[in-house]
């Protein structure tokens, strides 16, 4: 049964959670975005997405002091911060321009603010193909671009949060107040709040002009090691060492879910485009899709991958079409989720019945890309439905550098 596609009444409103007014930037970025979006692949089981595979070389994770732990593209895909075991982050432009800084106030004096171009002349001329960010004292664990990409946060062991700015290339914020190492943190999909999640057990909702936190979600029994806002920012998913899974309100703080399934660390989620449906994945090799509406897991693709799933990716559009999945087995995995929403039952899908869970994997099988011996830290969708993957080969050898192959 397909999809009711009216709206739901029991959905929150979409001005539920106070968001400040847009800056002209990104009032900017959103035309920009919806422009791009018109011109999207229409994917279906026999039009798959093309995959861009960009591997990280000399950046293996065990014993080299510069291993690559974390990954993570802007939303216009134009840049790519990599957050490494030496307290660095690196920056890469995926286009062919370079990597400019801001103009000196001097010179911003004498510009006309008005012209539709102001974006492009506040910046210098010459740039860089390479930006190192540094400023923690250990290990980089998560990064998240600001949807209209001026700014980047980032977490590590050192028990901080740093924001960036992109225009000048510098920190302008530290957020402390975790006791231990931040293993994530997360924009809120229209940018101003993040969420972060650490080793103290606990998640935290924060803005980027306030040092303090603004929620504390609180719960879980052992580490969370992963957060995602929904689509609207309404909410805030946590997955957790103890293997479960919450849904946390953004308004009030309180846990509205708890979902229990996993058989081993969850260390990735992601919310599908309408924001019904979240899929979570781990070290038990398994992805497991639940409807947020109900609580209870619908779906679970289990034996395909056969090593841990660090990360999960669906296509961009109104619909979800296409979930794309990898991890330490060296492979790309798209799986066919528009078939799996054409076979849920949404009557039989409420918080008083248990749904028939769909675990014939191969049945939504589409496509297996192996690797060259390349472990996957991100999938990522562009805007126009190109899948850009980013890997770390395995072999060691002097220094870090980044190449690209298509297939």
């Amino acid at each position: 049964m397909k999809k009711d596609s009216s709206h739901d009444p029991n959905a929150p409103p979409l001005t539920r959670i106070p968001i400040p007014e847009l800056r002209d930037t990104e009032q900017l970025e959103k035309r920009r975005a919806k422009k791009e979006a018109s011109k999207a692949l229409k994917l279906d089981n026999d039009v798959l997405p093309s995959i861009c595979l960009y591997t990280l070389l000399n950046a293996q994770q065990t014993t080299n002091e510069t291993s690559a732990i974390c990954a993570e593209i802007s939303d216009d895909s134009t840049l790519l911060a990599v957050g490494f075991s030496d307290s660095f982050i690196r920056i890469w432009p995926l286009t062919p321009g370079k990597l400019c800084g801001l103009k000196p106030a001097s010179e911003l004096e004498h510009l006309d603010k008005e012209t539709d171009d102001v974006i492009l002349r506040i910046m210098m001329d010459m740039g860089d193909d390479l930006k190192i960010l540094f400023g923690h004292s250990g290990p980089v664990y998560g990064l998240s671009f600001s949807p209209c990409r001026d700014m980047l946060l980032s977490c590590s062991e050192d028990t901080t949060i740093r924001l960036w700015s992109l225009l000048t290339w510098t920190n302008v914020v530290v957020f402390k107040g975790h006791c231990f190492p931040v293993w994530n943190v997360k924009f809120s999909p229209h940018g101003y709040y993040f969420a972060s999640c650490s080793h103290d057990r606990t998640a935290r909702l924060w803005a980027t002009d306030n040092p303090n936190p603004l929620r504390y979600f609180t719960g879980h029994f052992a580490d969370v090691d992963c957060v995602q806002f929904d689509p609207n920012s309404n909410y805030v998913a946590t997955s957790s060492s103890d293997r479960s899974i919450r849904l946390w309100d953004c308004l009030n703080g309180q846990c509205v879910r708890l979902m229990t399934g996993h058989k081993d660390n969850v260390h990735v989620l992601a919310f599908e485009n309408s924001g019904r449906f979240l899929a979570s994945a781990g070290a038990d090799k398994r992805i497991l899709i639940w409807d947020l509406a109900s609580g209870h897991l619908v779906a679970d693709f289990a034996g395909i991958h056969t090593n841990s799933i660090y990360t999960l990716a669906f296509n961009r559009g109104p619909e979800s079409i296409i979930l794309a999945s990898g991890g330490l087995d060296n492979r790309v995995i798209l799986w066919n989720m528009k078939a799996l929403m054409d076979d849920l039952d949404f009557q039989e899908m409420t918080p008083t019945s248990m749904p028939t869970i769909k675990s014939k994997s191969e049945t939504y099988l589409l496509a297996k890309f192996p690797t060259k011996s390349t472990y996957m830290l991100l999938n990522h969708f562009t805007r126009r439905n190109l899948l850009l993957s980013i890997g770390a080969f395995h072999q060691a050898s002097s220094s870090s550098s980044l190449s690209s192959a298509s297939q």
